[in-house]
């Protein structure tokens, strides 16, 4: 399974963060390249903000299209400033807000689903132009099994709920989760996220 060092995922907190204090005083974008390899390939990634232990926004790509380092500028912008579901995040709210990074693995179209291995994979459920995400910490926050978990896919594309059994596609992936103040990786997140 993919993991970070941990020298690139403090990097990359530290980057999220210093992103949102320059875009939110200033408008501007960190320029600095780094020039760590891990950093520098195509990854998918989402970034999730919280506020005292509640979302206060997350906005990610699944399609590795950038490389990390940038994916996670880009990200953590639009999850303060983006998300449809939260006024924008203003400077003096910086302080209370927690960041956490989920980095994603390519993405495996699902044949069969008891390939889904709830807890370990994030799902994707398109169908029709609708396409819905749950990363892979939010079943196991719920306590959903397979099902529940297909199905609650499914709501979040604004799909009938038996999609997932009528042709929809599924893909899934794993994410290598990490967060501010963690000891290591693979902490429980309540991210529900936009892409």
């Amino acid at each position: 399974m993919f993991q970070l060092s941990e020298a690139s995922q403090a990097y990359l907190l530290k980057l999220s963060r210093q992103t949102l204090d320059e875009f939110l005083s200033f408008g501007r974008r960190p320029t600095d390249l780094p020039t760590s390899e891990e950093l520098l390939e195509k990854r998918g990634a989402f970034v999730t903000l919280a506020s005292h232990g509640r979302l206060r926004g997350c906005i990610g790509y699944v399609v590795p299209l950038f490389s990390l380092y940038k994916t996670v500028i880009d990200c953590s912008i639009s999850a303060a400033t983006e998300d449809p579901r939260f006024e924008p995040l203003k400077l003096e709210e910086l302080e209370e807000i927690e960041i956490e990074i989920s980095v994603l693995s390519p993405l495996d179209e699902v044949k069969d689903i008891q390939q889904i291995d709830v807890g370990t994979h994030g799902l994707i459920v398109s169908q029709k132009g609708k396409r819905g995400l749950l990363l892979p910490q939010v079943p196991t926050e719920h306590g959903w099994d397979r099902e529940r978990f297909l199905t609650e896919t499914c709501r979040k594309a604004g799909l009938p709920l038996d999609a997932w059994k009528e042709g929809a596609k599924i893909e899934y992936f794993t994410a290598f989760v990490f967060r501010e103040g963690q000891p290591q990786a693979g902490q429980k997140s309540s991210a529900d996220c936009r892409f």
